[in-house]
């Protein structure tokens, strides 16, 4: 689970969708900023670099 700025969540989505469905956003709860990416095992590094280079701040609260 990943919480970012609300208005952060369709650039997120926008993003990850831009990388061949590497992963796939679904958002938890909107009004929060909580959404999980959902990854493969083969996707999982390469999907977290992307996070850590993201023009805005997301947190990871768990896998």
């Amino acid at each position: 689970m990943l919480r970012l700025e609300p208005a952060c969540i369709g650039l997120l989505a926008k993003l990850m969708e831009g990388y061949d469905g590497l992963g796939i956003v679904s958002t938890l709860d909107a009004a929060a900023g909580l959404v999980a990416v959902y990854v493969t095992l083969d996707t999982r590094r390469e999907v977290e670099e992307i996070l850590a280079t993201l023009p805005f701040a997301v947190e990871v609260l768990g896998d």
